[in-house]
């Protein structure tokens, strides 16, 4: 879809943030309802990377009620992409969208799922809205605004320990034997220099989510996606956490790897003990091996 060319501070950001949430809401009624039903279940890149019906609706309903409010702007959805769409952020306001995030989960009936919606301008991350449609929880971040959760100012941990904090992760879809290998060989460095426990759940969103209130002190994954980080990377830095790159530089949205934390101390000691894991960008021009896998 054609750009404008806005920039942020032109944009009638609370207007966005408003529409988003109210669409969220809209989705998350439809997932909740869809969750304890049979699904019809489809592949993308592997046997473990799924995609369902609802996906597909949920995904359709944001970018369309988004794009009638704002014609202008442009989106990345997972399932378009998934479908051949280009994921190319341009300096134009773009919607990142992940409309399921924990499709696994829901389709097995696990009630950890989320919508996730974030806006960047200027390449510059703006807004993110991440509804937990189980528990009703929104969690919503402006950059210079704070972040919240149904209201309540989000404050992120304050520990700088590796040796005192409680890591998130997630699996991905990937099942190459080297991928699996090097999954849990960071999860043994991590346990060796003594961290407090390495627990997954299943969805990356709401793993950042619970980073950002302090819940947990800091997620790290390889292999995810813009769409799986890019709202949640709005409500971690707006609750005073950080997110950075893997190798420890700043974080790149299209890279499949990031670090996040309640302080850069900690993501950066979690930062050194991992061992890297290859996967093509998402805004590869190329086809290669596990490009979409999550």
């Amino acid at each position: 879809m054609a750009g404008s060319g806005e920039k942020g501070s032109e944009l009638p950001l609370q207007e966005c943030l408003q529409a988003a949430v109210q669409v969220a809401l809209d989705a998350g009624q439809i997932i909740r309802e869809a969750l304890r039903i049979e699904k019809r279940v489809q592949t993308k890149s592997s046997a473990a990377d799924l995609v369902t019906e609802t996906d597909q609706l949920v995904e359709k309903l944001i970018i369309s009620t988004l794009h009638t409010k704002f014609p202008s702007h442009r989106f990345i959805g997972e399932e378009s992409v998934a479908a051949g769409d280009k994921c190319i952020l341009t300096d134009d306001p773009t919607w990142i969208i992940d409309p399921i995030d924990g499709t696994c989960n829901f389709v097995h009936g696990a009630p950890v799922v989320a919508v996730s919606i974030g806006l960047a301008v200027n390449k510059e991350l703006e807004l993110g809205i991440i509804y937990n449609c189980v528990k009703e929880k929104m969690y919503t971040g402006r950059r210079g605004h704070g972040a919240f959760c149904n209201g309540q100012k989000l404050q992120a941990s304050k520990q700088q320990d590796i040796s005192k904090a409680l890591i998130l992760t997630e699996l991905g879809s990937n099942r190459e034997p080297t991928a699996v290998r090097m999954l849990f060989n960071n999860m043994e460095r991590l346990i060796s220099v003594q961290a407090h426990g390495i627990r997954i759940i299943g969805s990356a969103a709401l793993d950042l989510c619970h980073v950002a209130t302090g819940d947990v002190e800091a997620f790290y994954q390889f292999g995810l996606h813009c769409w799986d980080m890019a709202a949640a990377a709005v409500i971690v830095r707006e609750a005073g956490g950080i997110l950075i790159d893997t190798a420890g530089g700043p974080l790149d949205l299209m890279s499949r790897r990031v670090v996040a934390a309640g302080t850069p101390q900690l993501a950066q000691q979690i930062a050194r003990e991992l061992e890297p894991v290859a996967y093509e960008r998402d805004d590869s021009t190329e086809e290669g091996i596990d490009s979409r896998s999550k």
